[in-house]
């Protein structure tokens, strides 16, 4: 690892394409800019290790989710809303014509 002091405005340079400037420097803190191409990944590493936590953490509990599981987790998220009525079995042709029929009269 290279270790470089530097001072408000001094700048880094990486390759021919980036650059990277010390903008301000504040007790504990630094505050750098970092110019480069588009094409360059920049990321702090903290909000790349939570991001991946968070991954691994949603990909095992996708893993183990059930149909009845998604539904408490969906209502609960809603406010825990009860569930709505389940429909009622559609009844059989047959009955529902002899039900209305004219002829049983």
């Amino acid at each position: 690892m290279l270790v470089l002091t530097r001072k408000v405005g001094e700048r880094i340079l990486i390759g021919d394409d980036i650059v990277i400037t010390v903008l301000d420097s504040r007790g504990d803190g630094v505050r750098i800019g970092i110019d480069a191409p588009r094409g360059v990944k920049i990321q702090r590493e903290e909000v790349v290790r939570a991001v991946t936590e968070a991954n691994v953490e949603a990909a095992q509990a996708a893993a183990g989710v059930t149909p009845d599981d998604a539904e408490a987790r969906l209502r609960a998220a809603l406010g825990g809303a009860a569930p709505a009525a389940s429909p009622s079995a559609p009844s059989s042709p047959s009955s529902a014509s002899s039900a209305s029929s004219p002829a049983d009269d």
